[in-house]
């Protein structure tokens, strides 16, 4: 359906979970692939699986929080490759936490990780991106605008993700520059959900307050992700788009009552 055959696909964060599957999907679409993550292990391993769809993935280990190691890594890829025609954001941190159980290290990691990493990222890349047609989709949440109990940290740094969105619209697209946010609800398989689900009881809350009554997987994710990088979304700029299931409309704040009944034993 999508052809991206010559075009270089960059993932920050594309060793795991839903930036590994969008990662996957654009290299069945014919895509370089170029993924970066903080362990040189895991990035080797996600490489030498993207090859597998039979095109070109390279890899970078740097961790988003140092910017000179994210600038570098832009830099190797642009010299390898070309100019970048679709940048993918995605490096982020969570752990479930009252606010009076965070710590202000935890609290910055978080913020540190999610907010200043994705900066880094799409700060590093403008250089080398392609103008006029270049995409850019930054890893939202539905905390971006909805509060959690558990999630003060997270909730912060994802309102701060969509703003840097909407400010990169704003300004780049003057260069040609799309620029979005995709907001996974409840997304099975991945690490932020083991977290926040780490049970049966956790689990059925949350599949009770999807409107469509199930998780989703990274390949819905990575759909979007496709979608929003094609022609098909050419006039397409500033938006967050949520890809949940209708989580948002509602749901979050029930599963959200639940699980802190759950956590608390009220």
């Amino acid at each position: 359906m999508y052809d991206y055959a010559n075009k270089t696909v960059f993932v920050s964060g594309g060793t795991s979970g839903i930036n590994l599957g969008i990662a996957h999907a654009f290299a069945q679409a014919g895509a370089r692939v170029v993924v970066m993550s903080r362990k040189q292990d895991k990035v080797d391993a996600a490489v030498a699986a993207l090859k597998a769809h039979g095109g070109e993935a390279f890899g970078h280990a740097a961790d988003v929080r140092d910017y000179a190691a994210v600038e570098a890594a832009f830099k190797d890829t642009a010299t390898r490759f070309g100019a970048i025609d679709v940048l993918v954001s995605g490096a982020a941190g969570n752990f479930p936490a009252p606010a009076v159980g965070i710590s202000p290290n935890g609290f910055k990691s978080v913020v540190d990780i999610d907010l200043l990493g994705t900066f880094h990222v799409v700060r590093a890349a403008f250089p080398y991106l392609a103008k006029p047609g270049a995409s850019v989709i930054n890893i939202s949440a539905p905390q971006a605008w909805i509060p959690m109990d558990f999630q003060m940290h997270v909730c912060a740094a994802k309102a701060g993700v969509d703003m840097v969105t909407r400010v990169a619209a704003l300004e780049w697209g003057a260069a040609g520059i799309r620029v979005n946010s995709i907001a996974p609800g409840p997304i099975e398989g991945t690490e932020g959900m083991r977290r926040l689900a780490p049970n049966e009881r956790a689990n059925q809350l949350i599949t009770d307050s999807v409107p469509l009554g199930c998780y989703g997987t990274t390949d819905d994710i990575a759909q979007a992700a496709l979608w929003l990088s094609s022609p098909l979304a050419r006039y397409v700029t500033g938006v967050v788009l949520a890809v949940d299931g209708g989580w948002s409309l509602g749901g979050v704040s029930a599963m959200s009552m639940g699980l802190k009944k759950a956590m608390t034993g009220g």
